[in-house]
């Protein structure tokens, strides 16, 4: 029979995990497996630096953690093997963005899986998510669609102002040297 402060301290972890898979927008799971411990520094260092929390959790933990944050789909597919997690609690591309990089460069490790808005993705999905344009991109590229046609008209209105405003200009000079 297992230890009740045993029992105890793992509901208590599973509570954290599942704090952390209601506050992220995205997570990605990996297989970290061929890694040195220079390469998973490095890995860190670069999610640190874009707001991405990574940690190694027991898939256990992981599984029941999904079934109390309520995340609809199988995920147990996924949990073999060795797992390490990139939580991204700002923006949902940026963990899948360092992960598809760094893989990139080392060519090791592997994308299992992950969640995003508390559906449970594939591999593909996640590779996906981090070929897509940052959110700055995004919204810069939006803005721009946005502003295209108001500066159109403003360019428009400014040559029939011109226009107009040259036409009679001439009577108002030469009434003027009169």
């Amino acid at each position: 029979m297992a230890n009740a402060s045993i029992i105890a301290m793992k509901e208590q972890h599973v509570k954290e995990i599942v704090d952390r898979l209601n506050r992220a927008q995205s997570v990605v799971m990996i297989d970290y497996r061929g890694l040195t411990v220079a390469e998973v520094t490095a890995l860190r260092v670069e999610m640190r630096k874009a707001g991405v929390e990574y940690l190694v959790l027991k898939n256990t933990m992981v599984e029941r953690a999904c079934e109390e944050a309520d995340v609809h789909a199988d995920i147990k597919n996924m949990l073999k093997g060795p797992s390490a997690f990139a939580f991204g609690y700002d923006d949902p591309v940026a963990p899948a963005k360092i992960i598809k990089d760094f893989i990139k460069k080392t060519k090791k490790c592997s994308i299992k899986g992950g969640i995003v808005d508390n559906r449970v993705t594939d591999a593909k999905g996640i590779e996906a998510l981090a070929d897509l344009p940052s959110r700055e991109v995004l919204i810069a590229r939006m803005l721009g669609s946005m502003m295209s046609p108001i500066t159109g008209l403003a360019i428009a209105l400014d040559q029939v102002a011109k226009k107009l405003g040259g036409g009679e200009e001439a009577p108002a000079t030469e009434a003027a040297a009169e």
